[in-house]
């Protein structure tokens, strides 16, 4: 709607939850070290579908590398944008991305885009200023980062409003194993982290609309 600000991850956080209790799934709390979080991820996601209901290519892109098109016609081919769990689709412009809606998180919103020899894969996390005191939270941040495998906070100016989003990073030449294992983690990691950063944020971040 023009004129109201995108929902932030932890409205994406709510709708997750609610997905999740409705297929079935149940929440497990466990205690790691950090360094496994990365493996964690992986069983937790083995232990939802079997690897075969990726249906995923597991050769690597053509020799070029991936371009905006080719990732685009490959991801069709997947069994997540198949089954309909997964919505894609290519958004034109100077530099063309594609947009997917990962339905299984609470129709989180991801963006991928190509530039030079890497794949960026990011999805918005909260505006600025939605966080109480952005100096301490960016400390706690740079100091908890790596329990999120594969992902990075940063800071970009969407529609003129400077937003914290988190991204992941591939290869071009990345296999679309990789790739699709990059999505999915990136969208577990957006929510994860709305849970965990909750404390330093407004409670207008959590509102379900907010005029602009």
């Amino acid at each position: 709607m023009k004129g109201s600000r995108p929902k932030s991850s932890t409205e994406y956080v709510r709708e997750f939850r609610e997905r999740m209790r409705g297929e079935g799934f149940v929440k497990k709390d466990v205690w790691i070290l950090p360094e496994h979080a990365q493996e964690l991820a992986a069983v937790e996601r083995r232990l939802r579908k079997s690897p075969e209901e990726m249906g995923v290519r597991s050769d690597s892109s053509e020799s070029g590398g991936w371009t905006v098109r080719s990732l685009h016609t490959a991801l069709v081919e997947t069994l997540p944008v198949q089954s309909g769990s997964v919505g894609l689709e290519v958004v034109e412009g100077t530099e063309p991305s594609l947009h997917l809606v990962m339905r299984e998180h609470g129709d989180l919103p991801v963006f991928i885009a190509v530039s030079g020899e890497q794949i960026i894969v990011e999805s918005l996390m909260w505006p600025v200023e939605d966080v109480i005191d952005p100096a301490t939270f960016n400390l706690h941040v740079l100091r908890t980062h790596k329990v999120l495998p594969l992902s990075t906070m940063g800071i970009e100016v969407i529609g003129g409003v400077a937003c914290y989003i988190m991204f992941g990073l591939l290869d071009t030449h990345s296999s679309m194993a990789n790739v699709v294992f990059e999505i999915e983690t990136l969208a577990e990691n957006v929510l994860s982290a709305a849970e965990a950063y909750r404390p330093y944020l407004r409670p207008a971040a959590f509102a379900t609309q907010v005029p602009g």
